[in-house]
């Protein structure tokens, strides 16, 4: 009985989001020229952030900026959720770097007591923090230069994370989303599909690549969009505020959509 029940309940997740509604998207730039091992996004301000040499660059129009720092190994991280206050960080020497918006460096912090997996901009001047020695998620106030634990110990891998200023959100590697507030609470979110790359839009929708293809899948509706009109081979995507950003082989493109 107990494995019928799991069986049903499989075959209700996949007839849910097996309908495919469509999102087309509108292209809104012929596209440009983007020398880049790793494309990582747009901010706010709509500047353009990826890697190259494992050299961090910002670009703006004409104007490209550059923070390198070669001798802590290869940037493991970048969080631009605040053009203001840029984070890097680096795995191999277990440095988070703090720039400001022309990349200049405004802090360094070495960790000695924590092996850091995975981090991120929090508020009031925090960053998050996952110790892979604890599995435990904490907060460290850059002005303070205090650290204190806020969740108890993860199970599982990580297999992706992303953060905003009030919540650290991970997807293990059973494709169970969770997400731990500032205050420690943890909510365990959704179970999401396989994926090659993910996005996390808020707490009910994805962005999500498989093969060639691009959904969004929106929790609450119970509904999931395949991406029409983009291009169907790529390395990465981002979108922020109605603009979906393609990267392809050297070029960007960017797109207009309209999530439901």
């Amino acid at each position: 009985m107990k494995n019928t029940f799991l069986t049903l309940l499989i075959l209700v997740f996949s007839t849910t989001f097996s309908q495919n509604q469509r999102i087309l998207a509108t292209p809104i730039s012929s596209g440009t020229q983007l020398l880049a091992d790793r494309f990582l996004g747009l901010d706010s301000f709509g500047d353009c952030y990826y890697l190259k040499n494992n050299v961090l660059y910002k670009k703006k129009d004409a104007v490209i900026l550059e923070y390198k720092n070669l001798s802590f190994g290869e940037i493991t991280a970048v969080d631009f959720i605040n053009p203001l206050q840029i984070i890097v960080y680096y795995e191999p020497f277990n440095t988070l770097i703090s720039l400001d918006n022309q990349l200049n460096e405004i802090q360094k912090i070495s960790f000695t007591d924590q092996t850091i997996t995975a981090t991120g901009l929090a508020s009031q001047n925090r960053f998050w923090l996952y110790d892979q020695n604890t599995q435990q998620i904490g907060l460290y106030n850059s002005t303070k230069k205090t650290y204190a634990v806020v969740s108890r110990p993860i199970n599982g891998i990580l297999q992706h994370f992303e953060t905003n200023l009030n919540y650290f959100h991970w997807i293990d590697s059973n494709q169970n989303w969770y997400s731990c507030s500032v205050f420690g609470e943890i909510s365990s979110l959704k179970k999401v599909p396989n994926f090659d790359k993910i996005q996390i839009i808020d707490a009910d929708t994805i962005l999500f690549s498989k093969g060639e293809h691009l959904y969004l899948l929106d929790f609450k509706k119970n509904l999931r969009y395949e991406i029409e009109n983009v291009k169907k081979s790529f390395d990465s995507f981002f979108y922020k505020d109605q603009i979906l950003s393609i990267f392809t082989n050297r070029q960007l493109m960017n797109y207009k959509i309209t999530i439901p």
